[in-house]
């Protein structure tokens, strides 16, 4: 037996965007990731004196490491696009 289809393709009766069909794992590995970032900003809002080479600059820590982040982010990017 098999289910009736629409001329679009999809099954006779069934809802278009659902919960299960919205929520893949992609999709809920990324929202953790999401809540995990807005907690880690939110725990550390206090200043922090960094010093790089001879200037000593007061920001953020959650900035800091952010800065940290995207400059490796970038450095990965690079040497991954020079392999190919």
């Amino acid at each position: 037996m098999t289910a009736k289809t629409s001329q679009s393709g999809r099954k006779a009766g069934g809802r278009r965007g659902s919960l299960g069909e919205w929520l893949t794992p992609a999709r809920t590995t990324v929202l953790v990731l999401v809540v995990l970032s807005l907690v880690f900003i939110f725990e550390n809002t206090r200043t922090t004196e960094i010093r790089l080479l001879i200037p000593e600059v007061t920001m953020p820590l959650w900035l800091a490491l952010l800065g940290m982040g995207v400059i490796g982010a970038l450095c990965g990017a690079f040497f991954l696009s020079r392999r190919r």
